[in-house]
């Protein structure tokens, strides 16, 4: 048994350092629709038409533990005393209680460093003298009294030595708040307690006889007992070295069992047992945990180490108690695509946390507009227009002939493209010759024409489409519920125009680093394809997948680090694909970004600053 004691606690070692590696445990608690009891008023909590997400579906522990056992009762403990070892099963009932099935199984020593014996007076004067001590129950009668261990008393008393095997089976509930955090995602360590009643058996074993079946004679000579080296611990401890060199080691008598107590076939004795236990757990990932607890359990059993008194006179009521400090394996079963971990590995406020930092990353409205264009600040890319000059919808000023001199500047404001002007935006030479004006004039048709053709071949109006676009959070790529509404109208376009291609360019704000940035853009715009092509059905081939990273701000100037720009930047553009677009290849660089809600299948496991990001 010692073996397999051994061979346990080498595979929950094994267990602990080959989860080192695994970064799962601490990534975001997060989980699906279809990872809850009522996977609908999850998606309703998610839009914000019910207060209250569902309850997660949550996996079941099972657990293996090993540990020591000692027994403090009225025989002197041994340290180490003994071994024990269980299984339990686990399942959390909300995310602070939870209910747990254990059934244990141990064997203890205990060895007495001081003989017992008993002298009392008899009821017809003089004194009896037991040299056995607790080996025998007093009763009314004296000498009269049958012992049934009579048989083994020596000459000197004896040293009480025992061995305890104890079983159980309980039901245990199980108390936890290490989960419950306000400054981050999820815990790795949970502390717990535990009460619990079952039923328990023992059987205690004696060794009261020597190598030739005879009982320990003169005990206290050989062993070298004295009360000075008894009120001493390294006397103490010689004492119990020279009886462990005089007994055999066998256990071969049976210990004294309480009569008129349950039984099954008058030979296993049956207690009710409680159970206390506190402990602490450390998370290794998001399949195992390793915990160290210590357990208590009390019965109504004063005959664990087989002796109820020290001595006739030393009659306690104490009962014995049992120790068990063990090591905890817990794994927990199931598909974890399908279920939560256990609701005490989960931070019931995470999700609270989560839409109160989105909200704070939302855009307060700003109407104003520095330069008076019309186009307020939030939306302008060029903050500083000349009083009176016309934009366009980007604030930029109209430079309508091209010819470099904005349409307020020009007095020529509509000059004939492709010729050289002055200064002041006018033609220099106004005359054409013929050529010129056919050549120039053929050229624009072509353009035309072939832009017609590319785009409207095979349609009427489905070229002509306004697609709109969808913005992020904060170093995030999962699609906010309130932007469905616009993939919805990109979906409708692209099913009633079943021949169009859409481009999907991602984009992010400034901060960090371009290679960062081009990732988490890549990520963006994946997610989007993703989403229309998983929610609609449209082939993939459908759409050319680009980004941009930070290099195409829709807004900048002067407020470019306010997080209204920053929230306006980060965002996917769609359009009609032209002749130019391409599908891009992920690009070299780090995982960026977090995504949806119990997925990363676009992105990375990034878990770096929340305030870092981009």
């Amino acid at each position: 048994m010692t073996k397999r004691i051994y061979l346990l606690t080498i595979l929950m070692a094994f267990a602990f350092v080959g989860v080192q590696a695994q970064d799962d445990a601490f990534s975001e608690t997060s989980y699906t629709d279809e990872m809850t009891k009522d996977p609908e008023q999850n998606k309703m909590w998610k839009m914000g038409q019910t207060k209250y997400s569902a309850k997660p579906k949550s996996a079941w522990e099972l657990g293996v533990h090993v540990g020591h056992l000692f027994i403090d009762g009225d025989v002197d403990r041994t340290l180490p005393g003994g071994y024990g070892l269980g299984l339990h099963l686990r399942k959390s009932i909300h995310y602070v209680f939870s209910i747990r099935a254990d059934l244990f199984y141990g064997k203890a020593t205990g060895l007495d460093p001081q003989p017992w014996r008993a002298d009392r007076p008899s009821i017809n004067g003089g004194t009896v003298l037991n040299q056995g001590g607790g080996l025998r129950e007093w009763g009314p009668d004296d000498e009269d009294y049958v012992n049934e261990y009579r048989e083994y008393l020596g000459t000197e008393g004896w040293f009480p030595s025992h061995q305890t095997t104890y079983a159980y089976g309980a039901l245990q509930g199980v108390i936890n708040i290490g989960n419950l955090l306000f400054h981050k995602d999820r815990n790795k360590w949970n502390w717990y307690m535990a009460l619990g009643v079952g039923l328990s058996t023992h059987s205690t074993k004696l060794d009261l006889l020597d190598g030739n079946n005879q009982p320990y004679l003169d005990l206290v000579t050989r062993s070298g007992f004295t009360g000075a080296k008894f009120d001493t611990k390294s006397g103490r401890s010689e004492i119990k070295d020279a009886l462990n060199e005089i007994y055999d080691g066998e256990y071969e008598t049976n210990g004294f069992k309480k009569q008129g107590i349950f039984r099954i076939g008058d030979d296993t004795n049956i207690h009710v047992v409680w159970t206390g236990s506190m402990g602490i757990s450390r998370k290794l990932s998001r399949r195992i945990n390793l915990g160290v607890e210590h357990q208590l359990m009390v019965t109504d059993n004063d005959y664990l180490d087989g002796i109820k008194f020290r001595t006739g006179l030393d009659a306690t009521n104490n009962v014995d108690l049992l120790h068990y400090t063990n090591i905890r394996l817990g794994i927990n079963i199931g598909n974890l695509d399908k279920v939560t971990e256990p609701l005490y590995w989960l931070n019931p406020l995470d999700a609270t946390m989560n839409d109160i930092a989105e909200l704070k990353q939302r855009p307060i409205l700003d109407l104003t507009d520095e330069d008076g264009d019309g186009i307020i600040d939030m939306m302008d890319q060029e903050l500083d227009t000349p009083a009176g000059c016309p934009v366009d919808t980007r604030g930029v000023t109209l430079d309508s002939d091209g010819d470099g001199y904005a349409d307020c500047k020009d007095k020529e404001p509509y000059s004939p493209p492709g010729l050289e002007v002055d200064e002041e935006g006018v033609v220099i030479n106004k005359y054409l010759r013929e050529d010129d004006v056919n050549t120039i004039i053929n050229n624009k048709t072509v353009v035309i024409m072939e832009e017609v053709d590319r785009k409207f071949a095979n349609f009427s109006d489905c070229g002509k489409w306004f697609l709109p676009m969808i913005h992020f959070d904060l170093d995030r790529f999962n699609i906010k519920p309130e932007f469905y509404g616009q993939l919805h109208h990109i979906a409708n376009v692209m099913k009633m125009c079943p021949d169009i291609c859409v481009a999907a360019i991602g984009h992010t704000d400034a901060r960090n680093s371009n290679d960062y940035n081009r990732v988490l853009s890549y990520n963006r715009a994946n997610a989007a394809v993703d989403y229309l092509v998983t929610s609609y059905g449209i082939d993939r081939s459908r759409f050319k997948l680009m980004y941009g990273g930070e290099d195409s701000p829709m807004m900048g100037g002067a407020s470019a680090k306010s997080e209204a720009v920053h929230y306006m930047n980060r965002r996917v553009e769609f359009r009609i694909c032209d002749g130019a677009d391409f599908d891009m290849d992920r690009p070299e660089g780090p995982n960026a970004g977090k995504g949806d809600r119990g997925s990363n299948k676009s992105g990375s496991n990034y878990s770096g600053n929340k305030n870092s990001g981009y």
